[in-house]
């Protein structure tokens, strides 16, 4: 994979990347459900989640937010010379607009809003975060999303 150094990566300020698909199954579902013990029958259960209005399992919102490295990872965006770690700082906002049912797939359209150093060898990104969903106008989410990058 091509790197860049961190001087230029907030040079592109602005700049959008868009993931390759990802499947969400039933699996993958059941499995978060299991780590978070977030186990409501809309997620888990697809004979009462068919009777409701989602007319099957969904995937946890924050199950879809929680893709965000894996959707990042699978985009064409070069990687930061000299990373020592990054950390998540928080989110600004989140918006879960539409449910993804299991067996959907979907991509992440990431925008790159800002990247400063906060001091020496310690950058804050900002990054827009838009979930796809496949076949669908509608986003799953949105989320205005801070990382910490130590170089």
């Amino acid at each position: 994979m091509p790197t860049i150094s961190i001087a230029e990566r907030a040079g592109q300020v602005g700049s959008t990347a868009v993931s390759e698909w990802i499947d969400v199954t039933q699996a993958m579902i059941d499995k978060f459900a299991d780590a978070t013990g977030d186990h409501q029958f809309i997620h888990t259960d697809p004979v009462r989640a068919a009777q409701t209005p989602f007319g099957g399992t969904i995937a946890h919102g924050f199950l879809t937010l929680s893709l965000m490295p894996q959707m990042q990872a699978r985009t064409d965006v070069p990687e930061i010379e000299g990373v020592r770690m990054g950390v998540n700082y928080g989110g600004n906002k989140v918006r879960f607009l539409t449910p993804v049912p299991s067996g959907s797939r979907i991509r992440g359209h990431f925008k790159l809003l800002e990247l400063v150093e906060k001091r020496p060898g310690q950058w804050q990104q900002t990054t827009e975060l838009t979930v796809e969903i496949e076949g669908q106008d509608k986003p799953a989410l949105i989320a205005e999303w801070i990382g910490q990058i130590f170089v």
